[in-house]
């Protein structure tokens, strides 16, 4: 049972996110969207993101297809759709081999006329 515990603590690593929030402020309807969660894999092992959940329906541009290696950095790009006015506040929760085993990260804002 201790062996395949250390095996598992092995495999974990550490994710240092710039930010967890990305903050539209106020974002005029139909803007640009699109903005990027950037993170630097300072753990030991490589970093895979085995999955990304939404609660809006932004959508998941891109995130890292290979392993992110120790001291490397990632990045994960979002869109929100600007065509729905009202307030931004939604959460995207990444899943992976990082300590915890998820990061929810955040968006907020306002989308006006």
């Amino acid at each position: 049972m201790g062996l395949s515990a250390q095996a598992q603590t092995e495999t974990m690593t550490i994710i240092e996110f710039d930010s967890k929030v990305i903050d539209y402020g106020t974002i005029k309807k139909g803007a640009d969207g699109n903005r990027t969660f950037l993170f630097t894999n300072t753990g030991t092992s490589d970093f895979e993101v085995s999955n990304i959940f939404s609660s809006c329906t932004c959508d998941i541009i891109s995130k890292p297809d290979m392993p992110i290696k120790p001291g490397e950095k990632g990045k994960i790009v979002v869109n929100y759709d600007t065509k729905k006015l009202g307030p931004i506040v939604k959460t995207i929760t990444v899943k992976g081999n990082m300590q915890g085993g998820i990061i929810a990260l955040k968006l907020k804002g306002n989308v006006v006329e």
